[in-house]
C-alpha cells in the first residue's frame, strides 16, 4: 500500500472538519482525483502532521475528517545547505534531490565560478521562485511534514559569515585530504550544520580559504568526482549514517 498523499497548508485544522481548498484542494480533487473513504496527510511545514480521510471531493475542494495529528520534531543536526548557483535546470535538480534527501534549509550561493548569476531584480527573483517552487514540490513528493526555507542568494563573504554562526560547516572538495566518514565522530549532533557544495567550475582557492577561515572543513565524499547537482543529496544520505538524522 502506497503512503497516503500529501499536502501543505497554512495551518492544521483544529477541529475534526477540515476542507482543503485553493491550489492544493484543486490539485487534489482533479489531479490526484481523491475519491470518499481515501487517506490523505496535511503538513504545515513546520513539522505538524495530520492525518484525514476524504469525506467528499468537489470541484476545487476536498472534505475531510481529521483522525489524528501530530508534532514531530526536526532532524538532529539540521542540515543547511549552501548550493552554489548551477546553470540550467541543474540547480533545480539540486535542490529537488536535497529536499528529497532531507535537507532543512537552503542558501543559494553566489561563488566565483558561477555560470548562472541571478542578478538583481525580475530575472533573479524569477529564478528564486523556481528554486522555492522546486523545493515545496519536492517536500509535498516524499511526504515531508517540514518545507526548507529557501533564502536570499548569499555572496561568499556572507556565506563565511554563516560559517561562523553554525555549530559546524563541511564543503565539499575533491582535493580535500579527510573523506565524510574519516570525522564522523566531529560532526555535531545538534544545532546547524552547514553544507557547501560548489558550482561546476569548482571552488576558488581564495573561496576555500574563507571558508575554513571562518571555521569550515573541507572533507570529500568518496574517490568519484560529483556534479553539483547530486553532491548534496549523496552527502545527506552519507551523514543520514553517520549521525541520529535517520534515527
Amino acid at each position: 500500500m502506497s503512503t497516503a498523499p500529501l499536502f501543505l497548508v497554512d495551518a492544521l485544522p483544529s477541529g475534526d472538519r477540515a476542507v482543503l481548498d485553493g491550489p492544493e484542494g484543486r490539485h487534489a480533487a482533479t489531479v490526484k482525483r481523491l475519491r470518499p473513504g481515501e487517506a490523505v496527510q496535511l503538513a504545515d511545514g513546520h513539522g505538524g502532521l495530520a492525518h484525514a480521510v476524504v469525506d467528499a471531493a468537489g470541484r476545487d475542494t476536498v472534505d475531510l475528517t481529521v483522525t489524528s495529528r501530530v508534532v514531530l520534531e526536526p532532524p538532529a543536526p539540521r542540515v543547511l545547505l549552501a548550493q552554489a548557483l548551477v546553470k540550467g535546470d541543474r540547480g533545480e535538480l539540486a535542490v529537488e534531490m536535497a529536499t528529497e534527501a532531507g535537507i532543512d534549509g537552503v542558501l543559494p550561493w553566489r561563488a566565483a565560478r558561477c555560470i548562472a548569476r541571478w542578478d538583481d531584480g525580475p530575472r533573479g527573483e524569477k529564478a528564486l521562485g523556481r528554486w522555492r517552487s522546486t523545493v515545496r514540490e519536492a517536500a509535498k513528493q516524499s511526504r515531508r511534514p517540514w518545507l526548507p526555507d529557501v533564502e536570499e542568494p548569499v555572496t561568499t563573504g556572507e556565506l563565511a559569515r554563516r560559517v561562523g554562526a553554525a555549530a559546524g560547516a563541511l564543503v565539499l572538495h575533491e582535493g580535500a585530504g579527510d573523506r565524510l566518514a574519516d570525522i564522523a565522530d566531529e560532526i555535531p549532533r545538534t544545532g546547524d550544520l552547514l553544507l557547501v557544495v560548489g558550482p561546476e567550475g569548482g571552488i576558488t582557492d581564495e573561496e576555500i580559504e574563507t571558508l575554513v577561515a571562518a571555521g569550515a572543513r573541507p572533507v570529500r565524499l568518496g574517490q568519484e568526482v560529483l556534479r553539483a547537482s547530486t553532491a548534496a543529496a549523496v552527502a545527506l544520505g552519507a551523514l543520514g549514517v553517520l549521525t541520529d538524522r535517520w534515527s
